[in-house]
This record gives structure tokens, sequence and C-alpha cells, in this order.
């Protein structure tokens, strides 16, 4: 499959993503759905190419070998940044977008911690936990920001200049193309990228209704692990996080008690 032919299947409206790795690679009917799609689809590339986004297809040896796993991976990848960043340690962060103070410094703390022993962190962008973990991975390494959108389309709008200094040694990236909105049902396929991009997700202060508890069931199902930090059980912000410990994901305080679940040594570049 040519990268056009790839960037004009990803464009198919309401692809059915059953088994849609195994079919990228024998199912002829896909390319033909594909093929109305193809002016389209060059017109989408050059406009990405004057903005400075580049994309890689499913079957491109710099595709991210870690998504290859996945039995939904997705047909393009657009990103700006450097793909190497996914060939390190990654591990997943998320959690409250609404996130209290002792989150903040919590998830604050992790992220440094985790990014100074050259695990590459990896989280969607979003306010709060998100972005803390970005913004503190960014002060000892190198981390991955995984879009709901559009690159050109940032959201939230505020996170544009975020995105930029984690591109500069890290990586942004999202299977949806220039142009395209953050739509809310884009956010669940956004977090099985993130789970997927990582070796183990750290779920801090997740309420009942978060969306990271979906990051935390990505994760699971594709034969991560989840780790969770355990908070306040008065206030209701830890409900999801806590529930989830009824699976067994294990309990983490520090960058220490990550290392060892995921039976990393003190410098993961070094296994």
């Amino acid at each position: 499959m040519t990268l056009d032919y790839a960037v004009a299947l990803s464009l198919v409206e309401n692809l059915p993503r059953v088994n849609l790795t195994d079919r990228l690679k024998n199912d002829a009917n896909l390319l033909s759905r594909a093929t109305p799609l193809l002016e389209k689809a060059r017109a989408i590339r050059a406009r990405a190419e004057r903005a400075g986004i580049q994309v890689v297809a499913w079957n491109d040896p710099r595709f991210p070998a870690a998504l290859t796993t996945l039995t939904d991976l997705p047909p393009v990848l657009w990103y700006e940044g450097h793909l190497s960043a996914t060939e390190r340690p990654a591990l997943g962060i998320v959690g409250s977008r609404a996130a209290s103070a002792v989150a903040i410094e919590t998830v604050s703390r992790l992220a440094a911690g985790v990014s100074a022993l050259g695990i590459t962190v990896v989280s969607g962008l979003a306010r709060g936990v998100d972005s803390a973990a970005h913004r503190a991975a960014l002060r000892a390494g190198r981390t991955i920001a995984v879009l709901g959108s559009g690159l050109d389309r940032v959201y939230p709008g505020e996170h544009a200049s975020l995105a930029k200094e984690i591109a500069r040694e890290g990586l942004v990236v999202s299977e949806f193309p220039p142009g395209c909105p953050p739509l809310r049902h884009h956010f669940p396929m956004r977090n099985r990228l993130i789970s997927g991009l990582s070796l183990g997700v750290v779920v801090i202060e997740a309420s009942d209704k978060s969306g990271s508890l979906i990051t935390a069931s990505c994760a699971l199902e594709q034969g991560r692990e989840v780790m969770v930090v355990p908070g306040n059980v008065l206030s209701g912000r830890n409900k999801g996080g806590h529930a989830l410990l009824r699976d067994a994901p294990k309990i983490v305080e520090s960058a220490d008690d990550i290392v060892t679940e995921l039976g990393w040594c003190s410098h993961p570049d070094a296994t």
C-alpha cells in the first residue's frame, strides 16, 4: 500500500476498526474504498507539508513499532518532531483535567523522575495532569503528545506553544489529518494510542467518569501494565482510579516504584 493510499484510507468515514491491522495487509476491499479519496489525500499531504507536518504509513519501517501490536492500528500517523522518540521505553501518564494542586505536584514529580531515568513520557496534551506531565518531562528528557485532532488544530488552544516545545526534542502525533477538529469521539481513539505507545500507564486522580479510565482499559486490553497513584478517598476525585485497583493494577508513589513494577533497571537504555 502506497502512502497516498494509506492517507486516503484514513479519510474513509466510519472505517470499520475490527481487526483493521490484519485487514490492512490483505483486504483488497480497503484499497477500493480508498481510491475515490486519492485526490483529496494528495491535497491534504501537500497542505500538511507546507505547514511542516509529516506523515508516516502503517507499513513504513519508521512507523512506531509499539503500535504494530494493536489490532486496530491507524493507517497513517501525522507528526511533528522525531519518530525516534518512540524507540525508547515509554510510560503513559494520564489523569484529571481539573487536577488538584496535589495531583499536579505528584505528576510533576513522577514525570520528572522517570524522564531523568531515560523513560519517555506519553500523554494527551490535555489540561491538568497531561500538560503537567509533559512540562515536567521536558525539564529532564523528552515526551510524546498524542492529539485527538489535527496537528494544526491543537486542543486546548492554549497548549499550542507547549506542543511546539514538545516537538523540538520529542514528538507530537495524531491519526487525524490536518484541519480535523477535536471531536468528542476522537479522544477515546487517541487514548488507545497513548497506551499503545507505552509499556505501562499511570493513572493520577481519576474520577469515576474520567477519560483516563478509557486509557487504562485500553492498556489492559493491550497487555500493558496499569498503575494507580492513590489519593484522598473523601473528595471523589480518585474514585475511578481506586476502582481500577479492584482489577489488580499496582499502587505506585514514586518513579522508583514505576521502574520496579515495569522490571526496568535504573536506566532502561542500558537494558
